[in-house]
């Protein structure tokens, strides 16, 4: 510590310390403080110097602030260091969470990708006698090692011009044998080998409003077309299901859905 200059004018009996002329005494806290008399009085002002310090105590006080320096110092180290684990277990944890949304996008991205192959928009025939363009799912009825199928929705306008089969080694699975060149199977893209999933069928019903119902009618005829899942189905009833289209009194296409397997 510094020693401020300090005055201090003592008062005192002229009596007690009339001989006093100048002298040096010892503070208490170990200053030299020297006392000069001004005049004799009874009432005599004398005048402390306290401006002289202990070198050790400045010595002290020089070590006591170093070391405060140093402590500051290293606080300053210790919360950088903090502050830089935080940074970095901040961003070790954003990189987990990128990880782990970059894996699930990952996962839904192939889910996407494995429905598309295996699926097609169709026409659905609603309630109320609309059709509406659906996409549906065809799960793979085949799987062979180093190959890949696919799902194909195809149009192709009467007479197909194709040959169908069913082997009885597989059964339920109806396959195209063979493709009339030129004809209309081949023109919408039917290839030999492929499976046949589905097709448009139409169905005769009677359609009976409350009218003739009340006359004793029997209604008349209306023919509706849908889609009809050929899987496990017998020949015949796949035969009967494609001519069926012959009696659309709108004469559209037929749609055959194929599953078409390719060399990875």
């Amino acid at each position: 510590m510094r020693a401020a200059d300090i005055i201090v004018s003592i008062i005192c009996s002229a009596q007690v310390l009339q001989s006093i002329s100048g002298f040096v005494i010892k503070s208490k806290i170990g200053a030299n403080v020297g006392i000069t008399t001004t005049s004799i009085s009874p009432h005599t002002s004398y005048s402390l110097d306290l401006t002289k310090s202990n070198p050790g105590n400045n010595k002290k006080s020089a070590l006591s602030a170093r070391r405060d320096d140093a402590e500051v110092e290293s606080l300053r180290a210790k919360a950088e260091l903090l502050r830089q684990e935080v940074q970095s277990f901040e961003k070790g944890k954003d990189n987990v969470a990128k990880q782990e949304q970059q894996a699930r996008d990952k996962v839904a991205q192939e889910k996407q990708e494995t429905r598309m192959r295996y699926s097609a928009e169709v026409p659905i025939l609603k309630g109320d006698g609309s059709e509406v363009m659906e996409r549906c799912d065809f799960p793979p009825r085949i799987k062979t090692e180093g190959k890949e199928s696919n799902i194909i929705a195809i149009q192709a306008n009467l007479p197909l011009g194709l040959i169908l089969g069913q082997s009885e080694e597989m059964p339920g699975i109806t396959t195209v044998d063979e493709v009339g060149e030129g004809s209309n199977a081949e023109l919408a893209g039917v290839k030999v080998g492929d499976i046949l999933r589905a097709c448009t069928a139409c169905q005769v019903s009677m359609e009976m409003p409350t009218w003739q119902l009340m006359a004793g009618g029997i209604g008349r005829p209306k023919t509706s077309r849908m889609m009809w899942s050929v899987d496990g189905k017998v020949f015949e009833e796949v035969m009967e299901a494609l001519i069926s289209n012959s009696m659309d009194p709108q004469a559209r296409p037929v749609w055959l859905v194929v599953e078409r397997i390719e060399d990875v």
